[in-house]
């Protein structure tokens, strides 16, 4: 015989996929979405989730088509490449159309010495070993200010271009400067949060929500 389930102090919801619906027809209820075509609505709603805060909605912005440009490049392949590892290991592999590699190189031997010799953090560092397949892959910079500003940098002196760029560095120093950027920038198909806010979890929810509409 099974076991009675203990008994608990509190009266809330046990149920899985009623927890799920609830939330998002409480997201979609109180944020603002009216302005995001269908695409970005998707991605705004996965992000909010993320992060429990309705008011992110008001500080996304998103470039002509980049969700649909970010989703055609996952279908054809393309590879993932993040800035931090906690964005790596928060990206759904079940989700993603083609088994895409996703790849963070932070923690390769070699980015400690490029870091000294290009006077930066690691984080900027390690994109340097993204040059061989920077072209048409999904970036996503989740942590490191710095880490965007040194793309930007690489997209002067290079003809090879990602498909699109996540831009979700979080922090108080460089990050809503480095969003900025990005967005002023305007080269490539990009999707970003103004201000301070930003971090892993919600570049990994907007990865998640554009590979699951991917099939």
């Amino acid at each position: 015989m099974s076991e009675a389930p203990a008994l608990s102090r509190f009266n809330y919801l046990r149920d899985g996929a009623e927890i799920y619906r609830r939330s998002f027809a409480t997201i979609r209820a109180e944020a603002d979405l009216t302005r995001f075509t269908r695409d970005e609505e998707r991605v705004a709603v996965r992000m909010i989730h993320a992060c429990g805060m309705i008011e992110i909605a008001g500080d996304l912005v998103f470039s002509n088509g980049a969700v649909a440009t970010a989703r055609r490049a996952l279908r054809q392949g393309a590879p993932i490449l993040c800035d931090s590892k906690m964005l790596a290991r928060g990206v759904i592999a079940a989700r993603l159309p083609r088994g895409n590699e996703v790849i963070c190189t932070l923690d390769d031997p070699s980015v400690a010495s490029l870091a000294e010799k290009l006077g930066n953090t690691r984080s900027a560092a390690a994109l340097e070993l993204w040059r061989g397949q920077l072209d048409s892959a999904v970036v996503a910079i989740g942590n490191a200010p710095t880490a965007l500003f040194h793309l930007l940098d690489m997209l002067d002196e290079t003809s090879a271009w990602p498909a699109c760029v996540i831009g979700m560095p979080v922090g108080f120093v460089g990050a809503a400067e480095s969003k900025d950027a990005l967005i002023t920038d305007a080269r490539v198909p990009f999707i970003a949060i103004k201000g301070r806010k930003g971090g892993s979890a919600m570049a990994a929810a907007a990865l998640n929500a554009i590979a699951s509409e991917s099939e």
